[in-house]
């Protein structure tokens, strides 16, 4: 049996949303699972990681599909699989929950799916540690999350975008900066002014996205949680905001912990891509560039 299991990016926090939204984007991994009964593990990667990720039992997915293998009481006899990897790793576009979804899934698709779509997600939840990434991976569109009573609820918003047409453009720069080190920089404490002034904000980019008001994205998706702490440490990353805003941006934010920068315009963004790499490059930082949508379906398991 062959199995095929598909993952989108994600963009977490949206600017003030820290740790509660995220929002799928058309960008996919791809992965193919089959299962062998050599007791052998081996992992192929084409694309993003590339000679870079491990090709062995160490590698994210193959921890994840054995997680389920341990959970159900079984044995994995052998697993061979294939990675065709669009997400970029170490982004700010969820390459790691992508990886452990994948795993996830594909290790309950091959085991004939003891687990149903909410138990995978609160198990990729409880593993990753937040939901802002993983959530709208699994469910696609865009994602609100809490945590209640120890639980974590995730709601699908309708995202209608029925006023112009958004337009994602995200620009990575060639920077190493882990999410450890993104996490552990941020204080233990906030100003009282600081927690409203990004509640108010995040109802608002809540609202923005779901109904594609651009105006209003613009003026709400500003932060004073995360970003005033990271985009410093980031070379050039806050002259490419400014320079996104110039070129037509209506809103730009880190993507999630960063490096990566993302924009939103209601145009193509060429020019903001342009612009945002040049900014990077002025400090010393090659960049690439991705022209995205955003996307409403998340992750998909196929039997082949």
């Amino acid at each position: 049996m062959k199995i095929l299991v598909k993952v989108p990016a994600t963009t977490a926090n949206l600017g003030p949303g820290f740790d509660a939204l995220g929002l799928a984007l058309d960008l996919w991994n791809e992965t193919e699972f089959i299962a062998t009964q050599d007791y052998q593990i081996s992992v192929s990667v084409s694309g993003e990681g590339e000679g870079k990720l491990p090709l062995n039992a160490e590698n994210a997915i193959v921890e994840a599909a054995l997680k389920i293998y341990d959970l159900v009481k079984k044995p994995c006899t052998g697993l061979r699989i294939h990675c065709v990897n669009r997400v970029p790793i170490g982004s700010g576009l969820g390459s790691s929950s992508a990886a452990l979804l994948t795993g996830l899934l594909g290790g309950n698709a091959l085991l004939g799916s003891p687990f149903n779509e909410e138990e995978i997600l609160k198990l990729a939840i409880e593993i990753e540690g937040h939901p802002d990434n993983v959530a709208p991976a699994m469910l696609g569109g865009l994602v609100a999350s809490i945590v209640y009573e120890e639980r974590v609820i995730s709601l699908k918003l309708p995202a209608r975008a029925n006023r112009s047409p958004m337009h994602v453009t995200v620009v990575l720069p060639d920077f190493d900066f882990p999410t450890k080190q993104a996490r552990a920089i941020l204080p233990k404490q906030v100003d009282r002014a600081d927690a409203i002034y990004n509640i108010s904000r995040a109802v608002l980019v809540t609202e923005a996205l779901r109904t594609g008001d651009l105006d209003l994205l613009g003026k709400a998706m500003s932060d004073r949680l995360h970003q005033p702490y990271r985009l410093p440490l980031i070379p050039g990353a806050q002259a490419a905001m400014q320079a996104a805003r110039q070129a037509g941006a209506a809103a730009v934010a880190l993507s999630g912990a960063g490096p990566s920068l993302i924009a939103f315009s209601a145009r193509d963004g060429a020019e903001i891509g342009a612009a945002m790499q040049r900014a990077f490059e002025q400090a010393g930082l090659s960049a690439r560039i991705f022209r995205l949508g955003t996307s409403y379906e998340g992750a998909e398991v196929s039997i082949l």
